[in-house]
């Protein structure tokens, strides 16, 4: 690997870690993402294969800023991630099961300091650092994708509670003996509906329990995804507006809870489903409002991010390393 000139300006490393595939990259002082990639993380059963795979993608990167002296240190961000410990803690939807010594897997492996943090607490950081909540010291990051993570901050700090896991209002239970959580065996939580996985096993129920036309009905069943119920609804198909108007309800009235609780100046949402834009933003504002009393209405913003969508996650994480 290329030795590294001491003249150049030190960079960290951002890796966001979700159930599906990890997007990470090498990032400047001023939120600037020289270079990125991803890899597939469902298709590793055993953390230490998904390791290897990450340090080999990595590799020509550090080559392309002038090697790993340049490098000062590694943050990641991962659903169930624990800041004070470094583990993944039996998070539903990722493959390895468990505790995992993440943090520690990755500083053996790179020779780097490493700082693992929940994923969504990660965005919230990069959010707040570079995107729409730069100068904001109450708000909160929801991440709509796979799953529904949350990033909580309060008087200009990151909400981790006594043991590193506050702010997951994604298990929050919305509806008490509702949908049965896979990952988790709970039923009726926030993730189990709004999330792109809630939205596809919404649009499988109204389908099986429901006879009238869809263009959802002309999609083999499993195709059917957000997507498909995204491009169903931007052509006006009843069923499917109904599908983001449900997803929408659940989304509001889980959003009043943590307004309530918070009192935040806004909340930003980001990841996959916001690229439905009115169709899930509409509804969710409507039922959210609908769900607060008097002194909370009319009071906080509902944006979706400014930073590109991986952006955010991988900057905030890349942040975490500043500080080592």
């Amino acid at each position: 690997m290329a030795t590294t000139n001491s003249a150049l300006e030190p960079l960290a490393i951002g890796i966001d870690i979700g159930g599906t595939g990890t997007k990470f990259g090498i990032v400047d002082r001023n939120g600037n993402v020289l270079f990125s990639s991803e890899i597939s993380t469902k298709k590793h059963k055993e953390v230490e294969t998904f390791i290897d795979e990450l340090y080999e993608s990595f590799l020509p990167l550090i080559e392309k800023v002038g090697g790993i002296g340049r490098i000062k240190g590694v943050g990641v961000g991962a659903p169930n991630g624990n800041f004070y410990t470094g583990t993944i803690e039996y998070a539903p939807n990722l493959p390895w099961k468990g505790i995992v010594p993440l943090a520690k897997l990755i500083e053996d492996k790179f020779q780097l300091p490493v700082t693992l943090t929940n994923d969504a607490n990660a965005a919230a950081i990069g959010e707040m650092m570079y995107g729409a909540a730069k100068g904001m010291k109450d708000f909160i990051m929801i991440t709509l994708g796979t799953g529904v993570g949350s990033g909580i901050v309060a008087n200009g700090q990151l909400i981790y509670g006594h043991d590193g896991f506050a702010g997951e209002l994604g298990h929050t239970i919305v509806i008490p003996d509702g949908r049965l959580h896979e990952g988790t065996g709970k039923y009726g939580s926030l993730e189990s509906y709004a999330s792109a996985t809630g939205v596809r096993l919404t649009a499988l129920e109204v389908l099986e329990k429901r006879s009238e036309p869809s263009l959802l009905r002309e999609v083999p069943t499993d195709k059917i995804d957000s997507k498909a119920v995204f491009d169903a609804a931007i052509q006006g198909d009843k069923v499917a507006l109904e599908i983001f108007e449900y997803t929408g309800k659940i989304l509001g009235l889980a959003l009043a809870n943590a307004v309530m609780f918070s009192s935040p100046e806004a909340i930003i949402l980001f990841g996959g489903l916001t690229k439905a834009g009115d169709l899930i933003l509409k509804p969710t504002r409507e039922h959210m409002e609908a769900n607060l009393i008097q002194v909370f209405q009319n009071k906080v913003k509902i944006l979706v991010s400014h930073l590109k969508e991986s952006d955010a996650a991988i900057l905030g994480a890349s942040a975490l390393a500043w500080d080592k």
